[in-house]
């Protein structure tokens, strides 16, 4: 994805509502709001497997580029006392992505990302990627009047760590989906404000979805 396009992605009419009580899941009547639900900590597989996942519904992305490509795409969320969980079911008949190694320009292949943006104060979001072969690439991004670039994570490690798995769906003779599944502690969020959620917390954000079929296609929760 293009960094003219990606600067704009958090700042976009997205808002992220975190929290109601454990168990508890209502959607609102308005798009721009997605509501989530506080669960217990657990194992990412990368198959979103976990019964943790079973009351959640799933949130469709629609698609957002002219390529000739529908694939159905979809994500849940959940949060804990230390972070939050993500889980992207993607169709897709083909894999593409060349990258062995994590913190690589991962938007130039098949890719999911998220954006959180937790205090509208500072002008600072955390952007996620992971690609269909699990690398992953974690950054926090500074956006002065669209002067911006990401910095990678220091004492990547111990409570800081993400969990993240990814699985891909295929019959004998083609792939049919790929999944990916992910944990973004809170302690990884430092320096940004607000950071851990209450009940009632607002944080805004979007999700997003890049595929590379022969040609780029896209899909977001809203619009960048």
């Amino acid at each position: 994805m293009k960094h003219k396009l990606r600067q704009c992605i958090v700042y976009g009419i997205c808002f992220l509502l975190i929290v109601v009580p454990a168990l508890l899941h209502a959607q609102t009547t308005d798009t721009t709001i997605y509501t989530v639900t506080k669960t217990h900590d657990f194992t990412v597989t990368g198959k979103g497997d976990a019964s943790n996942w079973s009351a959640i519904e799933w949130l469709p992305l629609p698609h957002r580029t002219t390529a000739a490509r529908h694939y159905q795409t979809k994500i849940k969320l959940l949060y804990s006392d230390s972070g939050i969980y993500c889980l992207y079911h993607c169709e897709d008949n083909k894999i593409t992505s060349t990258f062995k190694e994590d913190f690589l320009d991962l938007w130039h292949g098949d890719v999911v990302e998220a954006f959180f943006w937790t205090d509208e104060k500072t002008p600072l979001y955390f952007e996620y990627e992971l690609s269909p072969y699990n690398y992953e690439l974690p950054i926090l991004v500074p956006n002065f009047k669209g002067d911006f670039i990401g910095w990678r994570p220091w004492h990547y490690e111990g409570a800081r760590k993400t969990q993240h798995a990814t699985s891909i769906d295929s019959t004998a003779t083609t792939t049919t989906a790929w999944t990916a599944e992910f944990f973004i502690p809170y302690e990884l969020l430092k320096p940004m404000q607000n950071r851990k959620p209450q009940q009632g917390t607002k944080w805004r954000a979007n999700f997003y979805r890049i595929d590379h079929d022969g040609g780029e296609a896209e899909w977001s929760w809203q619009l960048t």
